[in-house]
């Protein structure tokens, strides 16, 4: 499958997360205060919860329900009581664009 534009650069807020599903897969995609923009697994591993509903904090998107902190690079719990990762997606930037592919994860 291909990437798939989600929206545009300048539609995310920095340090937010904004939620999108894909092809049935929930992603939280976030831009941080340098700019660079980042795609994990929207559904928190320890209790079902959207990470995107969450807060941003350096590289990580914290659970609003329980507290976990995921890294947006590698989605790992750095936190608990999650302890088992989201999964990260690649991001391609296209023409101010925001493309991600639900099918190509970067980690586990």
């Amino acid at each position: 499958m291909a990437s798939v534009r989600v929206c545009a650069i300048d539609d995310l807020g920095v340090n937010e997360a904004a939620r999108f599903v894909i092809e049935g897969v929930p992603i939280a995609v976030v831009k941080d205060a340098a700019g660079a923009i980042f795609a994990i697994g929207d559904t928190c591993t320890h209790g079902d919860i959207s990470l995107s509903e969450g807060f941003v904090e350096d590289d990580t998107l914290e659970c609003w329900a329980h507290g976990s902190k995921f890294s947006l690079t590698t989605g790992k719990p750095l936190t608990l009581p999650a302890y088992e990762p989201v999964p990260v997606y690649r991001v391609e930037l296209q023409d101010g664009d925001v493309h991600i592919d639900p099918a190509v994860k970067l980690a586990v």
